[in-house]
């Protein structure tokens, strides 16, 4: 906050009505050891100009330079936005809204999320969408969490091609519930080896990214049946959407619940955020589905109007029954990707995600001419996996320094990997900025 009204007098009255002495008094049900005594070890305060002044300084240690040759995705992907998109989202009635606790006088909301419900349940296959998630990683969890509800079993299968952060995420949340957690190998082609799957009882869920981190096609009608031959609900995760628009969606493929992130769809990388948590499924999961439902119905003049129909969150029902108590209002960010796939149309997301699809395997062709390895032999969409020539990991600090970054290295997630780099290319990468890296690989 740039501005604290409460004086110590303000303070004081306050602390009298509520009836204690102290703020500290107000943190009492707070065990003492988990409070600290001492004053946070933080630098002396500074003035309004004195911070503007520090903050300029810190973000002039970011790269912003505009011949920076960068082929990371692996979770955040760089994609052309329409200037139309940022224009309707930044207007004052769509910035300013935030949860409509109120519906009946927030029609306006209410439309737009409607909207971004309808366009994510049509391109995903599935009935229902919600719009109250964090990002892909939370939506994961969330989705877990559903199945554990659903099914009332404590054991989930997650493939280790899953975003390693997002498998994090889920460690996290299931931790405390006493929920297990398998993770499932992947084969030589770089998809999940399902084999071990027959083999474990009693599973609520199994979890598969597609295209999955390696950036590798999955067979999701395979997985599913494995899912469901188990008894188990078939969950399948996505960091990419883009690819959607040229492969087959999990609906259509046996998918009970869908997720991930919706960050390519009009919403920039920002160094890491914000993003949009998707989460799609069966309508026979509705009234376990976490966050908040908009539907359409008539007035009592037979006008349309919008409602929300199922929101079970905290804020709107008892704790202990709620499906979720931390998702959020993502209105904005699903409203600007709903205008983003709006712009698109059906034609115009097939040609984008072809695009993608071919300046990638441009680059995964090229490399290979030039001495790297394609260690996987599955389809892949816009990311793949190489190993670059052994002389050119001695030019990697060197090049990263100029402003090119081949890839991510896989060494920290992946150990037997070691030496291997994940690539991505959108449509906003040019021929030229690709012959560049493989004339830098093959020298």
């Amino acid at each position: 906050m740039r501005y604290l009204p409460h004086t110590p007098e303000d303070i004081e009255e306050m602390l009298q009505v509520v009836g204690v002495e102290s703020i500290d008094d107000l943190f009492s049900t707070v065990p003492s050891e988990f409070r600290t005594e001492t004053p946070l070890d933080l630098p002396a305060p500074l003035s309004e100009w004195e911070l503007n002044d520090h903050m300029d300084s810190l973000a002039s240690l970011q790269s912003t330079n505009p011949r920076a040759n960068v082929f990371l995705g692996a979770g955040r992907y760089d994609h052309y936005i329409p200037a139309v998109v940022t224009n309707l989202a930044s207007r004052s009635e769509f910035m300013t809204s935030y949860t409509p606790y109120q519906p009946e006088i927030s029609q306006g909301t209410l439309q737009a999320i409607y909207e971004y419900q309808t366009l994510i349940s049509r391109l995903l296959g599935m009935d229902v969408a919600t719009a109250s998630h964090y990002d892909g990683s939370t939506a994961l969890a969330e989705s877990l969490l559903m199945a554990v509800r659903t099914t009332k079993r404590t054991r989930v299968a997650v493939s280790r091609l899953i975003h390693p952060l997002y498998r994090r995420v889920v460690q996290t949340y299931l931790a405390p519930t006493g929920c297990e957690i398998i993770e499932l190998p992947y084969g030589q082609d770089g998809t999940t080896d399902l084999g071990s799957v027959q083999d474990l009882e009693g599973l609520a869920a199994v979890a598969v990214q597609s295209p999955n981190f390696f950036g590798c096609i999955e067979n999701l009608k395979t997985a599913g049946s494995a899912a469901h031959e188990m008894g188990a609900l078939f969950v399948t995760v996505f960091t990419e959407p883009m690819a959607y628009g040229l492969i087959k969606n999990p609906g259509s493929q046996g998918a009970d619940i869908v997720c991930g992130e919706g960050q390519s769809f009009g919403i920039p990388a920002s160094f890491g955020g914000p993003g949009l948590g998707i989460l799609a499924s069966r309508s026979k999961f509705i009234r376990s589905l976490p966050g908040r439902l908009v539907g359409k119905t008539t007035d009592m003049e037979g006008r349309r109007g919008f409602v929300l129909t199922l929101a079970t969150r905290e804020q709107h029902i008892r704790r202990e029954k709620a499906t979720s108590n931390i998702c959020t209002n993502n209105s904005l960010c699903a409203l600007t990707a709903a205008i983003y796939l709006a712009c698109l149309g059906g034609a115009g997301m097939r040609e984008l995600a072809r695009l993608n699809r071919d300046k990638a395997e441009y680059l995964k062709t090229a490399l290979e001419e030039a001495g790297c390895t394609v260690p996987f032999t599955g389809h892949t969409f816009n990311e793949f996996v190489v190993t670059f020539p052994s002389g050119f990991q001695a030019k990697l600090p060197g090049l990263i320094e100029k402003g090119t970054v081949p890839g991510l290295s896989l060494d920290e997630d992946y150990p037997e990997l070691s030496g291997h780099h994940l690539l991505c290319v959108t449509e906003t990468k040019t021929r030229k900025q690709m012959d560049e890296l493989v004339k830098e690989v093959a020298s």
